[in-house]
């Protein structure tokens, strides 16, 4: 029963986190959008009210004329709407979520003895200190050099660092899989964070000054102005790199490559440059900013290397399937038996899939040595989330489950 309560609480916590993350995402987007369209109107009527730019819009049958004021508007008429519940419903969504697939099951999905051997416990802590840490980081260096001379080249660099060293660290530490969600997480966090303690309490204090009725100084407020405008565009060039981080954990050939963390870094860099040209490209349009081209060629160069360079072929003295040979099961040493029934187990219901002819996912499981780097994936995927075999299209057993979960709590050993 748990299991299946758990199941239900994973597929609706994911739903409500697309949905929300959606909302989220194309609000920003839709605001990056309109800062770089709007243009400095000409009409007195408009300059006299203090609107700084304007643009037109069609959209489901009718025309739409957004208008922003620099710092405040002289007088709100109507109800103001508040974005930020997109947000907050993102991150708390994403972290249940998290709780119960990675957390709940920290020892199957954080912890891999291979690679560090420690206890859920302590992983579990490790993985919240990584969402904390990354946020505070990441605010210091906003707030030490973001409003200096070329502040943003330089917080965009150490940010990068950053990011860079947590994702090297986190593959040092955690499961592959993990480690990949963790570093979009962080990312994430810091996105929701931006919002909570600097964009809304920052319009709050306008919004507040604006109605106290007591007089004011525009330049007063400018500052939230400007802090949260930092903070925002910061969120839209973090938002690529995190789909990516979130998706990616999917793609095993990915987080068990030898150079795993690196690969995170650089298709995080890469969205981000494609970012980058979205983002230009409307300034470009207006005159206001360079061809945005290079950055997309950049963006895309990245990942085509990526691809070139995570193509790996089959190793060449990779041992084959095992026999049922005495000799041969002997000589595979004291988990013989137990890894001789599991492989024989993967051969059977995995290797259609997943085997010399085909390698769905570039996953391959006819070899000793493709189960011994796809040995926790093997685990997650049957025995865990019960999702492979797809549909259970080869017939796979509740008994054969159980040798793989026996195996996997053993420390899936291999010869």
């Amino acid at each position: 029963m748990e299991a299946y309560l758990l199941d239900w609480a994973n597929l609706l916590l994911r739903w409500l986190h697309v949905i929300t993350a959606i909302a989220w995402i194309g609000s920003s987007f839709y605001f990056v959008f309109l800062d770089n369209n709007l243009i400095k109107p000409k009409s007195p009527d408009l300059l006299e009210k203090g609107v700084d730019g304007a643009m037109w819009a069609v959209h489901g049958g009718g025309f739409y004329n957004p208008q922003k004021y620099m710092v405040a508007p002289k007088k709100i008429h109507t109800e103001l709407h508040w974005f930020y519940w997109e947000s907050y419903s993102t991150w708390l969504s994403g972290f249940a979520l998290f709780t119960v697939l990675y957390l709940w099951n920290a020892g199957t999905f954080l912890v891999d003895k291979a690679l560090f051997d420690w206890s859920a416990g302590a992983a579990i802590a490790a993985a919240l200190g990584f969402l904390v840490a990354f946020w505070l980081i990441y605010d210091r260096i906003c707030q030490w050099f973001g409003f200096r001379e070329n502040g943003e080249r330089i917080v965009g660099v150490l940010v990068f660092i950053v990011v860079a060293f947590s994702a090297w660290l986190a593959c040092q530490l955690f499961a592959g899989r993990a480690a990949f969600l963790l570093v979009g997480a962080m990312l994430a966090t810091a996105m929701s964070a931006n919002v909570f303690f600097w964009i809304i309490p920052g319009q709050r204090k306008v919004v507040a000054a604006m109605t106290s009725g007591a007089p004011y100084k525009a330049a007063d407020l400018a500052i939230h102005g400007k802090r949260g405008k930092q903070r925002s565009v910061h969120n839209t060039y973090f938002t690529l790199p995190v789909l990516f981080a979130m998706l990616s954990n999917h793609y095993s050939f990915l987080y068990t490559h030898r150079w795993n963390w690196l690969i995170l870094t650089l298709m995080m860099l890469a969205g981000a440059l494609i970012r980058q040209f979205f983002v230009q490209r409307h300034g470009w349009k207006h005159g206001r900013a360079a061809n945005p081209w290079p950055w997309a060629a950049a963006g895309v160069a990245i990942i085509l290397v990526v691809m070139v360079a995570v193509r790996e072929a089959p190793p060449e003295n990779s041992k084959t399937v095992a026999t049922n040979d005495p000799s041969v099961l002997a000589s595979q040493g004291k988990n013989a038996d137990n890894f001789a029934t599991v492989q024989q187990i993967i051969t059977q219901r995995c290797t259609s899939c997943h085997g010399a002819q085909v390698q769905l996912k570039n996953i391959r499981l006819d070899t000793v040595e493709g189960i011994r780097t796809h040995a926790k994936g093997i685990v997650q995927q049957v025995v865990v989330l019960r999702q492979m075999p797809m549909n259970n299209a080869t017939g796979i057993t509740e008994a054969e489950r159980a040798l793989i979960k026996e195996w996997g709590e053993a420390g899936a050993p291999t010869p």
